[in-house]
């Protein structure tokens, strides 16, 4: 198992996430750079936030798109009507493609859920030119992400299984500071820069929160989907009160904030 990201439905994951990295895409562009004609490969795409990002950035001459979960997959070549863009299914521990391959290798929101991050690295280091670009960028649920740290500090404070869940989900992998850019040098990149990224999720009401989480989509879904049928009515409606603060439900907005970092293959 080479994803620890749960999904179910393409559409769930656009209201939980897709939505959100649609919007981090271009400001990841920018950073990671790009020129017309290159090669470039997406890792963990998703349902293409960032592949039809950079295809209406630049006149590249290759995309290609790789995930783990045939119903991204499958979401992102339904959506797909560029002949540039090639989507399949790969692990990004072993990527399907011969070393220098690409002029950039780019990671949107995925290696956080790869147990073995530092072997995704390394693959898109190898499948990329020297000279190359990789870079990549995950969400500091630790401390930059009061929307879903709200959820998990409540249901911490509910039972030993939330606990468990707040551990899990802050600590998961490259979200420390610096720890991307470790990783990449480890690896063998040089160059290698780290920064921020943020962006703003904003949620109409409760129910625009909450539907794809109720409905198990990605890691707190996940968890939700564990508890019984009254510790989920209560779960709900403990991070119900949270989401609404003592104020009438309505339109709620968070700032959130992603590591990113740029290595160069020499």
């Amino acid at each position: 198992m080479t994803s620890s990201f749960t999904i179910h439905d393409a559409a769930g994951y656009e209201q939980l996430m897709g939505r959100w990295s649609q919007k981090l895409a271009p400001m990841f562009i920018d950073f990671a750079g790009l020129a017309d004609g290159e090669k470039v490969l997406d890792v963990g795409c998703g349902t293409g936030s960032l592949t039809f990002a950079l295809a209406r950035t630049a006149e590249l001459g290759e995309i290609a798109a790789i995930d783990y979960s045939p119903v991204f997959v499958e979401e992102t070549i339904r959506r797909n009507t560029d002949p540039r863009i090639k989507v399949r299914q790969a692990d990004a521990c072993a990527l399907p493609f011969d070393d220098g391959t690409f002029d950039r290798a780019l990671a949107l929101l995925v290696l956080h859920f790869v147990p073995e991050a530092s072997k995704a690295v390394a693959e898109m280091r190898r499948v990329v030119r020297p000279g190359g670009i990789v870079a990549a960028a995950v969400w500091d649920h630790l401390g930059g992400m009061p929307g879903m740290r709200m959820m998990v500090d409540t249901v911490a404070a509910l039972s030993d299984a939330g606990r468990q869940l707040r551990a899990r989900y802050c600590f998961q992998p490259m979200m420390q500071p610096d720890e991307m850019k470790r990783t990449f040098v480890e690896q063998g990149l040089v160059n290698v820069t780290e920064t921020q990224l943020m962006i703003r999720m904003d949620y109409q009401n409760f129910d625009d929160y909450w539907t794809p989480i109720g409905a198990g989509e990605g890691p707190l879904g996940k968890y939700v989907a564990t508890l019984d049928a009254a510790e989920r009515v209560r779960t709900e409606a403990a991070v119900r009160d949270a989401y609404e603060a003592g104020q009438p439900d309505g339109r709620r907005t968070f700032a959130n904030v992603a590591w990113a970092c740029r290595g160069i293959v020499p």
